[in-house]
């Protein structure tokens, strides 16, 4: 028997007895800002992120295709709209290095943060969220949560392979404080709310 296993049985041999349960985290949700979506909005634009305000009446998409109308490449994950870059045919990450804009849905939205939270079957490719020029995120506002400490407790956390939180585009700034974004990831990160369609939920 090593040194090593030696150790690791004496470990195991002289561990406590006792059944200590772990201790109780709060939420801390007894003071929740009065809108969801508002705080959320406030804080995605404290981060660099664009909250894409959506029509009154008429196309509730219309934002999106605004953005995206010049165009070269668009990659989307959504039904909702479409791009000419199918998701299905990117076999990997390289094959999304030209894209300008890639759409996609978010599981869900922090509104403590401003943060987003994409996992891979939101991406189906993980790189789609990164090699993109500009990112467009669909939020369902009912999936707003008020803060990371509920953000944990989601399913997501345990059932997918992937999950990330992105809070605005990519940036970095040097020692004299230039801040750039775009350097490392997308340049930008918008998000629209868009409810989800019936039946449509991936929870």
């Amino acid at each position: 028997m090593s040194s090593r296993d030696d150790i690791l049985a004496s470990i195991r041999a002289n561990l406590p007895r006792l059944d200590r349960p772990l201790p109780d985290v709060p939420l801390f949700d007894s003071d929740p800002p009065a809108s969801l979506l508002s705080a959320f909005k406030d804080n995605l634009h404290r981060m660099g992120g664009v909250f894409l305000d959506p029509p009154a009446t008429g196309d509730i998409l219309a934002p999106v295709r605004t953005r995206i109308a010049d165009a070269k490449v668009v990659c989307s994950t959504v039904p909702e709209i479409g791009g000419n870059r199918q998701i299905a045919d990117v076999g990997a990450s390289r094959d999304l290095a030209d894209i300008d804009f890639a759409i996609v849905r978010a599981s869900f939205a922090v509104a403590e943060t401003g943060s987003v939270l994409l996992s891979d079957a939101d991406l189906r490719v993980n790189g789609v969220a990164y090699l993109a020029q500009h990112l467009i995120v669909l939020l369902d506002p009912a999936d707003i949560v008020v803060n990371l400490h509920h953000a944990y407790c989601r399913p997501e956390f345990r059932d997918r392979h992937y999950a990330s939180f992105h809070t605005g585009p990519s940036a970095t700034a040097d020692i004299e404080g230039v801040l750039i974004h775009g350097a490392q990831g997308v340049r930008s990160l918008s998000v629209l709310p868009v409810a989800r369609a019936s039946g449509n939920s991936i929870r």
